[in-house]
This record gives C-alpha cells, sequence and structure tokens, in this order.
C-alpha cells in the first residue's frame, strides 16, 4: 500500500491493524451529529473505500471514498468519488491532521483511483469547522443543496485533475 504524505500525516487504504484503534475513536457530541465513528463504518461494500489518517504509523483520523451509486445524488459526473464520515479522533484533535489529510487527498486520489478526477461531499449547513476546513483546502461550493437527516447540506467538489 502506497502512503500520500502531507505535513505529520500520512493516507493510506485500511488495514486490519487499524482496527483497534480505529474501534477506540471518540467524538463529542456536537461533532458525532455530523458524521460518523469508524467503527460504525468498518464494513463496507463494493466501491466503498476505507482511508486511513495517519501520524507516525497512529491513526488519528478516518473517512469514506464511494464509488458506488451513491455519487450520482450529488454530480453528474462519472468520474467523480464521494467522501464521507471524515473524522479526526478526539484526542487528536486541533494539530492540523484534517487539513494535512485533506491537502494530501488529491495525490492519494490520483494514485490509488487514477480514473477519478473529483470528490464531492455534502457538509452539513450547521458544521461550519467542516465547511470552513474544505474551503480552506480547495473544495468550492457547487450551490447545490441537499436535505439530509439533521438539516440543509451544501454539495461541495473538489478537482483532481
Amino acid at each position: 500500500m502506497k502512503l500520500i504524505t502531507s505535513g505529520e500525516v500520512q493516507l493510506g487504504l485500511y488495514r486490519e491493524e487499524h482496527l483497534e484503534i480505529l474501534n477506540r475513536f471518540e467524538l463529542p457530541e456536537n461533532q458525532a451529529k455530523f458524521t460518523a465513528l469508524p467503527k460504525e463504518k468498518v464494513a463496507v461494500s463494493d466501491g466503498q473505500y476505507r482511508v486511513v489518517i495517519l501520524s507516525k504509523d497512529v491513526p488519528v483520523g478516518f473517512f469514506l471514498l464511494h464509488s458506488t451509486k451513491r455519487v450520482s445524488e450529488y454530480t453528474t459526473n462519472y468520474h467523480a468519488m464521494l467522501l464521507t464520515a471524515l473524522s479526526i479522533d478526539y484526542k487528536h484533535q486541533g494539530k492540523g491532521y484534517a487539513k494535512q489529510a485533506m491537502l494530501a487527498l488529491k495525490a492519494f486520489i490520483t494514485t490509488h483511483f487514477p480514473d477519478c478526477n473529483e470528490v464531492v461531499l455534502a457538509v452539513n449547513h450547521k458544521n461550519i469547522p467542516a465547511q470552513q476546513l474544505y474551503l480552506k483546502v480547495g473544495f468550492v461550493d457547487t450551490g447545490e443543496r441537499k436535505i439530509g437527516k439533521i438539516g440543509e447540506q451544501f454539495i461541495l467538489k473538489l478537482k483532481i485533475k
């Protein structure tokens, strides 16, 4: 597995050795309502890829990439992937890991999913820290909106190539 590095973090595809630490991730309630903990996403189906954010070989974050039919709910681009369930374990927050991981996303996608030319995601309108993070690392607001489980979501995209 090829790791993609940005600052102090590396992005890599999930391996069984990550499971124990991922299962111990915690988030405060005000964050947990916007995402899923890794232990809720360990079992995945075809077209879903678990990505682990590592610092010094220790999992500090996690997200999913989808190349399933679900992507079509967010874009008409057949070469796009959907990013969901981004989280940084609470004890590792405030160290810039999420930003570094998202800055490494283009290189990670290019390396592991060369046919992908765009990443899309939905971020809740009340989740201001996540919106700021995504916009800071190059995602743009498509102007599209979707109603999710807890309200309006902004659809953002990141051009890969």
